[in-house]
This record gives structure tokens, sequence and C-alpha cells, in this order.
């Protein structure tokens, strides 16, 4: 930088000549220098000024972005592993075979809190344990003052909810959108649909995720959006459920029973076109599973499907079907029904005294256990073991229920000759009501192998065959001779032709043997017999018919009376047309005389 002398030698030596005062050009110079360093100074302090203002406005900006952002983020619980997968709210409906709905997804609110922006928790925890009765408010009073910043209370509240806690006032009280799953039918059909519960879930959103029934075994088709929302067809009929189901009901009542189960299915396609267990339970207010005791006293324990039970005599029309199939005899033949049968130390008795010899008809409609137990000597342990597996007796069913996969019937690690004589009338082998629908409709359809589905289907596959179709026949006679003169008299349905087979089995006691008063009683059968359309199971659990002076439990005196109040509501739902069966003889009588 240059610098200018305060007293330039020229000009003082100018200014003394002229007579001036030299010390003006000082003071003149001076002044100059000291407003060109004012200048630089003042340029420097606004270069300064300019660059602290654009830190600061980028700053506030930077800060101005993180808020929006952090303001614009789901407040949501800390998860053990996070993750990038976005949550899918969307799940498809579940139908009956005529489109109704069974179970849909509605839109509603969660509950949450943020306790840091709450301004009276005690007053805010104490009306929310009035809204919410199940909620304590101590407890949430205390989970209010513990530190946390988020607070699930109620992943789903009803729209009345909503406005009371709305009313509370308190701005940490907050809700977010929801989808959840409702099934409209409430208990109708529960162990078929299962259930749902909540997945992955943040404020907005939440997965709606299957946890047991079809909601589990479909759970990826239902929430797949390649489907584009295309609906669950099931094979079941809401209102022919509906009815088995309340007659069901009733039945177990009026007969004393600890549980019940029926299965009806189509003979042809194997579509269940009902099934229920009670008790039961709502969906929409799923219980929690028991986590002691036996698992078949929960409402969640699907009878039809996993429950295995001695069928007892309904086991008798699959040893009547293979020895006829087998030509060891034909539905005249005569068997020695002389009793008892002994077998070592074991001894195998009827519950009537039946005479000498029965055919091989009257051995089923009378219910023989020793003329059935001598029917299965004939055909051999190793050739029995077969044919109940070609009918599906001895393996799980391709049920589409998580439930039922794993369900495999219990029967003899050695199948000895006595195994099987006690396993012809259904004693000494277990299996679930499901198994015995799908192996009476393999043999009343005409003799070809029938596997249970829950799924519509819109065309008949006939399976292999497992008996011939004169054998089939043969078999259906004799369920229709059990119900017009046998054991089943009760299960007559006037235009139906029903036909069937009772079996009343001792009920096995944990601690070895049987009870002496507590039975499983079943009735398995078909309508219309002459031209089968379905097969209808109906299982009681310790039932007890009490009009009579004694308390009557054979599946004559309380499946079968079930089983036949059932037909007669479902039969015209299913549109079965009620018809007089054709006389076998007309007989022309002269009035004339």
């Amino acid at each position: 930088m240059k610098r200018v002398p305060l007293r330039p030698l020229a000009r003082v030596l100018k200014a003394r000549k002229d007579g001036e005062d030299p010390e003006l050009i000082e003071r003149e110079n001076l002044a100059r220098r000291h407003e060109e360093m004012r200048d630089r100074q003042r340029q420097r302090a606004e270069s300064r000024l300019v660059v602290a203002s654009i830190f600061f406005a980028l700053a506030f900006s930077f800060v101005g972005v993180k808020m929006f952002q952090l303001a614009s983020v789901e407040p949501a619980e800390p998860q053990i592993a996070a993750t990038t997968a976005r949550i899918v709210a969307q799940r498809a409906n579940i139908v009956d075979r005529q489109g109704r709905i069974l179970a849909t997804n509605l839109s509603t609110r969660s509950l949450y809190a943020q306790p840091n922006m709450m301004t009276d928790p005690a007053a805010s925890a104490q009306r929310l344990a009035e809204i919410f009765p199940e909620l304590e408010a101590e407890k949430l009073l205390k989970q209010f003052r513990s530190g946390r910043t988020f607070l699930w209370i109620k992943r789903k509240i009803s729209p009345e909810q909503m406005q009371e806690v709305h009313d509370i006032g308190d701005p940490g009280l907050l809700f977010g959108p929801r989808e959840m799953r409702l099934y409209p039918n409430g208990r109708l059909a529960a162990h078929i649909l299962g259930g749902a519960s909540f997945g992955r879930e943040g404020v907005r959103s939440a997965e709606v995720v299957g946890v047991a029934g079809v909601e589990k075994q479909f759970d990826n088709f239902l929430r797949d959006p390649a489907n584009g929302g295309r609906p669950l067809e099931l094979s079941i009929d809401l209102t022919v459920q509906d009815a088995a189901e309340a007659v069901l009901r009733g039945g177990m009542k009026l007969m004393n029973a600890k549980s019940a189960a029926t299965v009806l299915m189509d003979v042809y396609t194997g579509e269940i076109v009902a099934m229920a267990s009670l008790p039961d339970f709502d969906p929409n207010e799923r219980p929690r599973p028991l986590t002691e005791g036996d698992a078949a006293d929960s409402p969640l324990f699907n009878r039809a499907v996993q429950g295995l039970y001695e069928l007892g005599s309904t086991f008798k029309i699959f040893t009547a079907a293979q020895a006829l199939d087998l030509g060891l005899f034909n539905p005249a033949s005569m068997i020695n029904t002389r009793g008892p049968l002994v077998w070592g130390k074991f001894k195998i008795n009827d519950f009537s005294k039946y005479g000498p010899v029965l055919s091989v008809t009257d051995v089923i409609v009378k219910s023989s256990n020793v003329g059935t137990a001598r029917i299965a000597q004939e055909i051999g342990g190793e050739r029995q073991k077969e044919f109940l597996g070609t009918l599906g007796l001895l393996k799980e069913t391709p049920i589409e229920l998580v439930e039922g996969s794993h369900i495999k019937p219990l029967w003899p690690d050695k199948w000895t000759e006595l195994s099987t004589m006690t396993i012809s009338y259904g004693h000494g082998i277990s299996t679930s009501p499901l198994h015995l629908a799908a192996a009476y409709s393999s043999i009343v359809n005409g003799g070809t192998k029938v596997e249970p589905t829950l799924l519509k289907t819109d065309e008949v596959r006939p399976g292999p065959r497992v008996i011939s179709a004169e054998t089939s026949a043969a078999a259906r006679s004799m369920l229709r001779q059990v119900v017009t003169r046998g054991t089943a008299s009760f299960g007559e349905v006037e235009g139906y032709a029903v036909g069937g087979k009772t079996g009343t089995a001792d009920k096995p006691d944990p601690k070895g043997g049987y009870y002496e008063n507590k039975v499983i009683s079943t009735f398995a059968s078909v309508f219309p017999a002459n031209d089968p359309r379905y097969v209808l199971i109906v299982t009681l659990d310790e039932p007890a018919e009490t009009s009579g002076p004694e308390p009557r439990r054979t599946a004559g005196w309380t499946a079968v009376p079930v089983a036949a109040e059932m037909i007669r509501r479902i039969g015209p739902l299913l549109g079965i047309r009620p018809s007089l069966e054709p006389l076998d003889e007309i007989e022309v009588v002269d009035v004339r005389n």
C-alpha cells in the first residue's frame, strides 16, 4: 500500500512562500488517511456480515429441514431389528361359495400416547381406565411417567371410544389410521376362519396377518397385491353353516354333552359345505391359547379336525364293504355271532343278544361287534390295514387348515389279530370326524377316493377307485337299513332317505383303561341314501339323554336325533327336494268284494 507523507516538503515550502500555515497540510492529510482506514474497515466488516449471514441462513435452513423431517416421521415403538420393508396393510376378503363375506377389512383408529406432550397424565390415565375397563389407571400412570416418548394404548378402538378419548383433551393422546380384520358373522365358522392379528405396525399402518385357520393357511395369498384384491372363495355355505351350528349348539345342550363337532361334505367333490366345533369363539376377540391343562379344553381346539376319537361302530361299514369287495361274502352271507368271542384273555361281546347267526347286512343293521370281528378275521390284518390306508384313515388329511396338517390318526404299532378284530368295529384306532367324513364319502359315492377341501371347486374330479360301484351300492343299502330298521331309527327324515351308522365308544381314561359312564357318540349319515349327495358326521363328547329314568348315552339316543334335525333344517337350504321312496313291490288289492 502506498503511504502519502503527512508533511510533503514541496507543499510545505509552497505554503510558507505563500504565507499559509503548514500545519493545515498535515491535518488535512491525516484526516484523509483516517477516512481511508475507516473505509477499509467498513468493507471488511460488511464482508464478514455477508459471510455470517450466509452461514446463519444455511444453518437455519438445515435446522428447518430437519425439524420438518422429524415432524413428518411416524412415531413408533423401538424395534429390535430395523427393516426397510414397507408395511402392506392390504388383505383380501374371504367369501363363502355364494360370494357372501366371511372376513373383510375395516378402517378404524389406533390410540397411542406421547407422554412428553401430555398436560395431565394422572387425569388422563383415570379417564382412559374408565373408557377401557381392561386398562388399569395406576399402571397407565406409571407408564406415562417412565420417561418413554411413545406408548401404545389400544391397537384398535371404535368411533365412540375415539370420541370419548378426544373429549379428554390431552394433546399427548393421539390417533392413527388403522385397518383391522372384521368377521361380520361373529362366531359363525370361527374354527374355519381362525383369526388374524397385527404383525409389523406403525402409527399410520399395520400388517394384518393370519394366526389360525384359513387366515393363516392362505396368508400369502390374502396379502399379495398381485392378486388385485381377489377374494378367497371357500366351499362352505353361510346359511347352511348357520343352521348346522344352531342345531349342534341346541343338541349339545339338550344331550348334556361336554363338546360337539359336525362335518357336512359333498360326497363327489370333497367340498366341506359346513363344519363346526363347540365350544367355539368369536374371531373378532380371539382368546389366548391355554398355557396349561388339556389343549382340548380350549374353545380354540377344532374338534372336527384336531380331535382324535375312537369312533366306534361307524367303522363297521368299512369292514363289510371290504369283505364284499374281496368276494369273501355277499350281503346275505350268514355270520356266526355267538358270543363272547374270546381271544386270549380278551372277550368281545355285543350290546345285546342277537342270536347265533346274522347276515352280513344284519351285522351292520344290528351293529354286532362279534359278527364284525369274525368278518375281519377273514379279511386279515394286512389287507385291513391297507384298505383303511386307502381310505385315508391312517394319515393326515390334506385339508387347508394349519391345525390339520399334523393331525395323524392313532393306531397300534403292532397290528395284531386282536387289533384287526377291535379296529373292525372302531376300537383301538382314533381318527377325527373329518377323516370319517372323507372315508364315508369314498364308500357311498360309487367307490372313488375323496379328499376333503375347504376351497370352492367347479368340477368333479373322481379319485382312484377304492371299491367297486356294486359294493358301494350294497353299502348304501346297508346304511339305509340301519335307519329304517336298525340302531338309528331316530335318524329318519321324511323325504330325505337318510342312511347311516351309529357309533358309541367308551372314552379313554388318561390314567389308563376306559371310563365307565363316559362315551363318544357318533352318527355318520348319508342323504339321500338312494342317490347320495352329502355325508354328515355328528359327534358328541360325553352325552347323556336324561328324559328317561336312567341316562342314555348311546349314539342312537344322542347323536342320531341331532343329525336328523340338522338334515331336516339344511336339506331345503341345499336345494334337495324331499321325495317319496319308490316301493319295492306294489300290491294290487281287489276292492270289489
